[in-house]
C-alpha cells in the first residue's frame, strides 16, 4: 500500500519538476524577447523631442523587432503542441507592448495601422490559432489601444517642436481607430477598459487641433498657380 503511494506522488513530482524546468526556460526567453523590446521602445522615445531623429529611431526599432523574432521562434519551438493558452501568461503582456511598438514604428514610416497580419510576419508569428503559436487577436488590439495613447502625446509634443500639422494626422487616424473599435462587441473586462481610454484620447488630440486653429498656427492651403486658377474658372 505505501509503495503504491509513493510511486503515484513520485510520477506527479516528476512531472511538477519538469513543468517547473519549461517555465523556466519560457521565462529566460521572454526576459530576452523582453529586453529587446525595451530598447526600441527607447530608441522610439525620441520622437517626443525630435523631428530629424525618428526615421533613425524606426531604424533601430526593427533591428530589435529581428531580435524578438527569434525569441517567438524559441518559445515556438518549446511550448507543447496545443498548450499556447497555458502558458501564454508569461508572454502577453510583453506582446501587447510589441505590437504597440511596431504599430507605432510603421505608423511613423507610413502613417497608416499596421494589420494584425503584418504584426504576426514582423514576430514570425501565425495569425490562425490552429496554425500553432501565433499573435492573439486581442493582444494585437491592446496594442493598437496602446498605440493610441502614445500619439495622443506625440500630439503635444509636435507642437512643442512647432510641428502644427502632425497633430491634425494623428486627430485623424485615431477618430478612424475610435469608429473601428466602436464596431466590435467588447466583452472582455481588461480590452473594454483600454477601449473606454479612447475617448479620452479622442478628446485630448481635438483640443490640440482646436486650439492649433484658434490661434492661427495651422498651415493654410497655397493658392493655385495662375494656370490652374484660369484653367478651373468657368467659360464666361
Amino acid at each position: 500500500m505505501q509503495s503504491n503511494v509513493k510511486n503515484i506522488f513520485d510520477s506527479f513530482n516528476d512531472y511538477l519538476v519538469k513543468e517547473q524546468e519549461l517555465r523556466t526556460e519560457i521565462r529566460d526567453i521572454v526576459r530576452d524577447i523582453d529586453q529587446a523590446a525595451k530598447e526600441a521602445a527607447i530608441a522610439l522615445q525620441v520622437i517626443h523631442s525630435s523631428i530629424s531623429d525618428v526615421s533613425a529611431a524606426c531604424a533601430t526599432a526593427r533591428e530589435r523587432f529581428d531580435t524578438c523574432r527569434t525569441g517567438y521562434k524559441k518559445l515556438a519551438e518549446l511550448i507543447p503542441v496545443g498548450q499556447y493558452y497555458r502558458y501564454h501568461d508569461h508572454w502577453h503582456f510583453m506582446t501587447q507592448r510589441i505590437v504597440f511598438l511596431i504599430a507605432l514604428t510603421i505608423y511613423l514610416e507610413k502613417g497608416f495601422l499596421v494589420t494584425r497580419e503584418t504584426a504576426a510576419e514582423v514576430l514570425g508569428l501565425h495569425v490562425d490559432q490552429k496554425d500553432g503559436f501565433h499573435l492573439d487577436i486581442e493582444d494585437y488590439l491592446v496594442g493598437v489601444l496602446q498605440l493610441a495613447s502614445e500619439l495622443s502625446r506625440y500630439a503635444v509634443n509636435s507642437v512643442i517642436l512647432g510641428d502644427y500639422e502632425k497633430p491634425l494626422t494623428i486627430s485623424k487616424f485615431v477618430a478612424d481607430l475610435n469608429s473601428g473599435f466602436r464596431l466590435l462587441n467588447l466583452k472582455n473586462d481588461s480590452l473594454r477598459k483600454r477601449f473606454d481610454a479612447l475617448k479620452y484620447d479622442v478628446k485630448k488630440i481635438e483640443e490640440i487641433v482646436y486650439d492649433i486653429s484658434i490661434r492661427g498656427l495651422r498651415a493654410e492651403p497655397a493658392p493655385a498657380p495662375p494656370a490652374v486658377q484660369e484653367a478651373t474658372e468657368a467659360p464666361k
